[in-house]
């Protein structure tokens, strides 16, 4: 199995996932054009995407994704109060590719599973995509970490997960009171030092690819998430070179690309 985040930040967000068999993209939140080029960069085929799956309905995660739809004829899957707040903003749409999902929808041999977020939007979405023996989990948009969470993505093999803000940097940041109010909360974004302790959640036998993703551009840095989640890790004996590969996931272009 195949993983490459595509672009990740608060400007735009989409995700490859696939195999010889199946491919999808996990968001589109950039214009088609961008996305296409991104694909090909990678030397992926956008004819070949059997379907993209939506987080949530904010333009960051859906912005090219109509278009991509009406070019490729590709299938775009979310529950069914996301759609409901999708349908004024992709355009038209064929029936046929307005589809539902209410936990999995297996693709040849993907099985894309569906969990819920605590988000700000009416109904936020988190994907795993299994094949075989091989998991990937992709959490972004999240006020916190919930035990939902923590279940579902405990034994992935990949995790892109959110390392949105350094919580100071939001307090004494240029934003207006409510929309710090907003990021801050249970609804809002995951913190660096909160991812930190996520991923302690999840620590089993297993060697993950811990991937830090949708970094705020106003209110973080990469190498302070970085650095800010690897020392909470060190601080509770996770070996960062051996139990884990910690890298960041960039904003404006391809990035860990993994084959599994």
């Amino acid at each position: 199995m195949k993983f490459c985040s595509l672009y990740s930040g608060s400007s735009g967000n989409s995700i490859f996932i696939g195999n010889e068999h199946g491919k999808i993209l996990v968001d589109a939140g950039l214009s088609g054009k961008y996305i296409e080029k991104a694909l090909i960069d990678i030397e992926e085929n956008p004819r070949d995407i059997a379907g993209i799956f939506i987080t949530h309905e904010h333009t960051d995660h859906i912005k090219g994704v109509g278009v991509l739809s009406r070019k490729y004829n590709i299938p775009i899957f979310a529950n069914e109060l996301t759609w409901g707040k999708l349908e004024s903003s992709l355009g038209k749409l064929k029936d046929e590719n307005k589809v539902i999902i209410d936990k999995q929808k297996e693709i040849k041999d993907l099985l894309i599973t569906r969990f819920d977020t605590p988000h700000d939007a009416v109904a936020s979405s988190g994907f795993t995509v299994q094949s075989g023996n091989k998991k990937v989990a992709i959490v972004t948009d999240i006020g916190h970490f919930s035990s939902e969470i923590k279940n579902t993505i405990k034994d992935s093999d990949i995790v892109l997960i959110e390392s949105n803000h350094d919580v100071e940097m939001v307090k004494f940041g240029p934003y207006p009171y409510m929309l710090k109010k907003r990021i801050l909360s249970n609804v809002g974004h995951l913190s660096n030092d909160d991812c930190g302790r996520a991923i302690l959640d999840i620590m089993d036998h297993k060697q993950k690819h811990i991937i830090l993703g949708h970094l705020s551009n106003n209110n973080n840095y990469p190498d302070l998430a970085y650095e800010t989640v690897k020392n909470i890790l060190i601080d509770e004996n996770v070996d960062v070179n051996k139990d884990i590969f910690l890298t960041l996931a960039k904003r404006d272009m391809p990035s860990n690309y993994i084959d599994i």
